[in-house]
């Protein structure tokens, strides 16, 4: 038996994934071709890329199911990514992408068995380590996206934006005040 499984997996996803939709959401549409510096992703490519993302593990192992990565063509995986990236979009189609490639991941996730979890992959020669459980790679889905949406976050207070989970540690802070005043 494990504490963390395939549902788990796919609720801490969700989790994450709802919390990358309210940064979006609270990000104006005028400042999604906002970039932090120049030659980096915008407001808008990075939430895109964080959408699009997840497809590489679903190739691997929704579709093709493999269990080693000799011969899989990562540079025409990655062309086809690029290619899906760069397509201008609004807010809205962006929001819409978020919700809807992340509901398709996570309903993948919530339905593999433990054993498929457990799965080794083979990593192509030379790679380090060189196998992964399924388990992993899947998991590095969501650490993907909250490294990314830690960048967001970044940018929304360069944009003047108080992120939302700050907000709701104030909210929590401020109704804890007054009783800890009234406290003898």
């Amino acid at each position: 038996m494990t504490y963390y499984g395939a549902r788990e997996l796919a609720e801490s996803f969700r989790t994450v994934r709802k919390n990358t939709i309210q940064v979006a959401q609270d990000i104006p549409e005028d400042k999604y071709s906002f970039a932090a510096v120049r030659d980096v992703r915008t407001v808008e490519k990075l939430l895109t890329h964080i959408a699009l993302a997840n497809r590489f593990q679903y190739r691997l192992h929704a579709i093709e199911k493999r269990t080693t990565m000799e011969g899989f063509n990562f540079p025409a995986l990655l062309q086809e990514l690029i290619a899906e990236e760069a397509k201008p979009r609004t807010k809205a189609e962006v929001i819409e992408l978020l919700k809807t490639e992340g509901e398709k991941w996570a309903n993948f996730v919530e339905e593999v068995s433990e054993d498929f979890l457990a799965q080794t992959i083979t990593m192509p020669a030379g790679g380090s380590p060189t196998q992964r459980t399924r388990f992993d790679m899947i998991m590095s889905v969501k650490e993907h996206e909250m490294h990314h949406r830690g960048q967001l976050m970044l940018i929304e207070r360069m944009l003047g934006i108080v992120p939302h989970l700050t907000r709701q540690m104030q909210q929590r802070m401020a109704q804890v005040q007054p009783q800890a005043q009234a406290r003898p």
